[in-house]
């Protein structure tokens, strides 16, 4: 069984910086994809970002795209989301997945494995 504990969420003004963590535990971490994804009131769960099991490849939705930046430290087993230049339209509870695969992956349906969840809020 994978677990995943996410944190570093919060309420921060828009044209500020939040960096979420995500700690693993559980499987071989530093052999599988991760991602980043969030669901914002009413609207459904969207990708976010992802990377690679060596952290050389990474994705990004357009929405996010020069803002934030996903990593991962297979020592600590932990990827990061480090998120600047925050927008109101950012605001969402934000999750951490684990993939089956070593890729990066867009869909949710590659991911077996999710955290709870932080929020994140951005006031204008």
């Amino acid at each position: 069984q994978v677990q995943l504990v996410e944190s570093g969420g919060g309420l921060v003004q828009a044209g500020g910086s939040l960096r979420l963590s995500c700690a693993a535990s559980g499987r071989t971490f530093s052999r599988y994809g991760m991602g980043w994804f969030r669901q914002a009131p009413g609207k459904e769960r969207e990708f976010v970002a992802a990377i690679s099991w060596s952290g050389v490849s990474t994705a990004y939705d357009d929405s996010v795209k020069g803002r934030f930046t996903i990593s991962r430290d297979n020592a600590k087993n932990t990827v990061y989301l480090q998120m600047n230049s925050l927008k109101p339209e950012d605001t969402a509870v934000y999750y951490c997945a684990a993939a089956s695969g070593g890729s990066y992956y867009y869909s949710m349906h590659e991911y077996p494995y999710w955290g709870q969840g932080t929020q994140v809020t951005v006031s204008s």
